[in-house]
């Protein structure tokens, strides 16, 4: 089994990486839209990108399966649970049209890339919709998991905010329900074994959480023992005081981000390339101002009024970060 996982420093944010050697497919959880490094990161280990998944639908980010899906045909393993507002919008509109390849997972449900299984293990809270993975490697003849993906769920140090759907996208009253939702993730996560490693979609400097810790992997026994969040747990009440206290104010663009990975921003490849002529008197294919740029990040996106909706291609990062 193969796993990397590749840093987004400016965005305190991992994706990652798992393959499977012996049959050379590979999955990637929790991809940005920059998706060239990935590429360039599985073709120098021989892998084929066959599958992509991500935890939950990202507010801080635009997302990258819907273009891994479009370049690769690559099969789309997304979250079913949360229920109806908070489902993928963008499955049935391939840019040569019709669906993509897809399979919506709930909570138990398991699926392998090569040999390595993947189960799915409903963990709302940071938002209804969220899910992480145990990743087992049957290919070596495991039995058990090796570790778990867990998303925006548990940190080094912490865990997801559950604040956002109130604070960010507006969803009066959403606050407590979705402590409390965490509080319950909590209790299922402290039945897991010890010795699992955990793998978390961000690190220190992420507004997801208020306290991450700058050490980028951890185990499920540290996490128990030692963060914060968990000790808080023990309590109900004492838990939902505690995670809503002191959580930072959320970027502006968070409720932009999640509602474009919701809806699906429009593929790259139904962009025109850069450099491109444009025919007399069609008009601009992207919008000629310049792009607006987040509060917090300083990376573009397109305006709402945008008729394309697709950035720059050179936006686009050419070099793989496999280790960063």
């Amino acid at each position: 089994m193969f796993l990397r996982m590749i840093y987004d420093e400016k965005l305190a944010q991992a994706a990652y990486l798992i393959g499977c050697q012996r049959t050379g497919e590979a999955i990637l959880i929790d991809p940005e839209r920059d998706i060239d490094r990935y590429l360039e990161l599985a073709l120098r280990e021989k892998l084929r990108i066959t599958a992509v998944t991500e935890t939950h639908i990202h507010a801080d980010f635009l997302s990258g399966a819907r273009e891994l899906a479009e370049k690769t045909g690559a099969h789309l393993y997304l979250s079913a649970e949360g229920g109806p507002d908070w489902q993928y919008q963008w499955l049935n509109q391939k840019s040569t049209g019709g669906p993509y390849p897809h399979t919506l997972v709930r909570d138990s449900d398991t699926f392998r890339v090569g040999n390595i299984e993947f189960k799915v293990m409903h963990t709302p809270g940071h938002t209804p919709e969220h899910i992480c993975f145990l990743v087992t490697d049957r290919g070596s003849g495991a039995a058990d998991p090796m570790g778990i993906a867990t998303g925006d769920f548990v940190f080094v140090g912490d865990v997801g905010r559950p604040d956002l759907l109130e604070t960010a996208a507006g969803v009066q009253g959403a606050k407590e329900p979705s402590a409390r939702a965490l509080f319950d993730s909590i209790q299922r996560f402290n039945a897991l074994p010890d010795y699992l490693q955990v793998w978390p979609a961000h690190g220190a400097g992420s507004a997801c959480g208020k306290a991450l810790g700058a050490v980028p992997q951890s185990t499920v026994g540290y996490e128990k023992r030692l963060n914060p969040a968990f000790r808080a747990g023990r309590d109900e009440e004492e838990f939902v005081r505690f995670i809503l206290s002191g959580q930072p104010e959320p970027p502006l663009y968070f409720a932009r981000m999640k509602r474009d990975n919701k809806s699906g921003r429009q593929s790259w490849a139904a962009c025109p390339a850069p450099g491109a002529s444009t025919p007399p008197n069609s008009g601009p294919s992207i919008p000629s101002a310049a792009p607006s740029w987040t509060p917090a990040r300083g990376r573009p996106f397109a305006p709402a009024t945008s008729r394309a909706r697709c950035p720059s291609r050179s936006r686009a990062r050419s070099t793989p970060t496999p280790d960063r």
